[in-house]
């Protein structure tokens, strides 16, 4: 497993989001409050940020525990950003990728991580394969569940799907083939955050300043923190964060805790997106 963050607002140091808060990041990597698989996210981390005037962001990537690397502070401590998305990993598995296993994974404009893990894996997701490209199979950047996760949602993004879209297909995609599986996406342009609630915890900070926050969980105590319900796409902005429910359209898959009983009646649509009631939708202080 593992422990994210991504944010868009004012402009602000590295450190002020993923070191300074009582319980943020830096920590969470041994000591989560709310991760339910694992203990530690020693395993590798890194971290992916915008600079003014430049649209494609910058990463920092290191196999080991983020507390033990020093060149980290430093940068954290002056290193500006309005944007960014963070990651500490926990390994489902042993490999030999070391920080090129490490989110965040990038193409372009966007930054991705994922919490969680494909049950199975790799054979589960053997006939995801072929929807692929060659080119994108023989250059993945590392040889784990999380770096196909990335490779399927980026084969969408560049046949011009919405982030939100390429992210919840993908998780319907993965879940149909591996309906056990862990699938707490994150990912980000700079501008919007797109993520899905799937097996895990996620939630959202609507800040005063116009900053948005999204996370595997609180970085501290303050009220204003929303949790995600399981099985939800969340797309937000600096104005908005809006919640969309996830259809399960994945056979034989568990229903998740507090879904209601499945309907004897005619099937519903196929669109994975449910419109929740409109005060639901979006929240901004």
């Amino acid at each position: 497993m593992c422990r994210h963050l991504a944010y868009v607002g004012p402009e602000e140091p590295l450190g002020r989001l993923l070191v300074a808060p009582p319980h943020g990041l830096h920590r969470q990597s041994w000591a989560p409050r709310r991760q339910r698989y694992g203990t530690v996210n020693a395993d590798g981390f890194g971290v992916g940020w915008y600079a003014a005037g430049d649209p494609v962001p910058a990463r920092y990537r290191r196999a080991g525990p983020i507390w033990a690397d020093q060149s980290f502070a430093d940068l954290a401590r002056v290193v500006r950003t309005r944007a960014l998305l963070a990651a500490v990993r926990d390994a489902t598995l042993a490999g030999p990728d070391a920080e090129a296993a490490a989110a965040p994974f990038a193409a372009g404009t966007w930054l991705f991580s994922h919490n969680g893990a494909v049950a199975g894996w790799p054979g589960s997701l053997s006939g995801s394969v072929r929807s692929l490209p060659a080119e994108d199979l023989l250059t993945l950047e590392a040889r784990n569940d999380s770096a196909f996760v990335w490779a399927l949602v980026l084969n969408r993004l560049r046949a011009g799907h919405a982030e939100g879209r390429a992210l919840a297909d993908t998780v319907l995609e993965v879940a149909s083939a591996a309906p056990a599986s862990r699938l707490n996406l994150l990912l980000t342009d700079g501008a919007t955050v797109a993520a899905t609630a799937w097996g895990d915890t996620l939630w959202y900070l609507a800040r005063p300043d116009g900053g948005t926050v999204v996370a595997s969980e609180p970085y501290d105590d303050a009220p204003e923190w929303r949790e995600v319900p399981d099985r939800t796409l969340l797309v937000a902005s600096r104005a908005a964060v809006r919640l969309t429910p996830l259809r399960d359209a994945a056979p034989g898959a568990p229903p998740a805790a507090g879904d209601p009983p499945a309907s004897s009646g005619p099937p519903a649509p196929a669109d994975p997106f449910v419109p929740v009631p409109a005060p639901a939708e979006e929240h901004r202080p």
